[in-house]
């Protein structure tokens, strides 16, 4: 099944802080370099090797458009278009998926800020959504997971889950066209946000299956992780040379 590739593009990076800022020269982590490319590039690349990606969406603010269009083209010659995003991950999310022309059959929507997913697990998940129809890259919790409370100065457990019925979400989450479209139709008429695409098909009553994917498929969100980013690219290129 031939697919698009949404990635959500439009954030603002607050959570990066003025030192990274200041570090970088932007607080926007999807534009903060890699090897002299934008994190966004890195993840770009990713897809356009991909055979069965048809066309890669991005979605950016208005005054990005232009610019990044233009530093994204060469990427993929001719299977990149650039849409306007909105105020949150849902609307760009919404707002690509309905440029998206009719005979789309899958769509895999990527953080933008994932630029080291693998080959290997983009194609098991896609293969995995292509046969059931929902599928998202996830792995296992190591960590004891507490439930807690906030209180007056102070957090209380009051609980602790069970690591077996437990992944953390990743990214791609691919599904086919026509029920991605009617999930966010549903979300919008029910006013309902999700933290991810998979949060609104559960509430279809859908099975979404989770592909194990790797602790290496990192989302960027703190100048910490431009540290661990460096060191797996860096690991990547020492493993390249003869």
């Amino acid at each position: 099944m031939q697919a698009a590739v949404i990635l959500p593009a439009a954030g603002l990076g607050t959570r990066m802080g003025r030192a990274a800022a200041e570090k970088t020269g932007t607080s926007r982590k999807q534009f903060m370099l890699l090897e002299g490319s934008p994190i966004l590039v890195h993840a770009v690349r990713k897809f356009a090797g991909v055979d069965r990606v048809r066309e890669i969406v991005i979605a950016v603010r208005a005054e990005d458009m232009d610019w990044v269009g233009a530093m994204l083209e060469p990427e993929a010659p001719r299977r990149l278009r650039v849409v306007e995003g909105g105020n949150s991950r849902q609307q760009s999310v919404a707002n690509a998926l309905a440029s998206l022309g009719p005979d789309t059959e899958l769509v895999a929507v990527h953080d933008a800020v994932r630029p080291f997913i693998d080959l290997d697990t983009i194609h098991r998940v896609f293969d995995e959504a292509a046969a059931t129809g929902a599928a998202i890259v996830g792995v296992p919790v190591v960590d004891t997971v507490k439930v807690v409370t906030h209180g007056a100065g102070s957090v209380k457990i009051r609980g602790t889950l069970q690591r077996e019925k437990l992944v953390l979400a990743q990214t791609p989450q691919v599904f086919h066209f026509e029920l991605l479209r009617r999930a966010f139709a549903a979300a919008q008429a029910d006013q309902f946000t999700g933290t991810d695409e998979a949060s609104l098909v559960e509430r279809l009553d859908v099975e979404v299956s989770v592909v194990l994917g790797s602790d290496r498929n990192i989302k960027i969100t703190k100048p910490g992780d431009m540290d661990l980013a460096n060191l797996f690219l860096n690991s990547s290129a020492a493993l390249q040379r003869p």
